[in-house]
């Protein structure tokens, strides 16, 4: 989830290069988005901005969190503030993971696989 078609396809284009196996990606451009997609749809991880119209990255994993959606499904934040109140405040309301922007392709592809409990193949 991000408010700019730019980021969210580079994000995209980034888990594509990265050798992730992804079968579907959905896209929301705010929270409110996001939040009536994850009702619809099964999704095994949420990646969100924080700074977001409407509802931001925060409140998506606050209410995510009060539904109980993130002990099944981990919320990576990806956001341009790498603060550690920031980051202790979103793992606080529910977020399993934080990168900050920009990150190489690798991270984000290491994350999701920490917070989805997926082990690395050994080449």
């Amino acid at each position: 989830m991000d408010d700019s078609p730019a980021m969210r396809g580079m994000i995209r284009r980034v888990i594509s290069l990265s050798g992730l196996e992804v079968s579907e990606c959905f896209e929301a451009g705010d929270g409110i988005e996001a939040l009536d997609l994850v009702a619809r749809e099964w999704v095994d991880v949420v990646l969100a901005d924080i700074n977001m119209p409407r509802m931001n990255g925060e409140e998506l994993v606050r209410r995510l969190s009060d539904m109980g959606i993130t002990t099944s499904v981990p919320v990576i934040i990806i956001s341009t503030d790498g603060t550690s109140l920031r980051r202790a405040r979103l793992m606080e309301l529910g977020a399993k993971g934080y990168l900050v922007k920009p990150f190489a392709p690798e991270m984000l592809r290491d994350e999701i696989e920490r917070v989805l409990g997926v082990i690395p193949n050994a080449n």
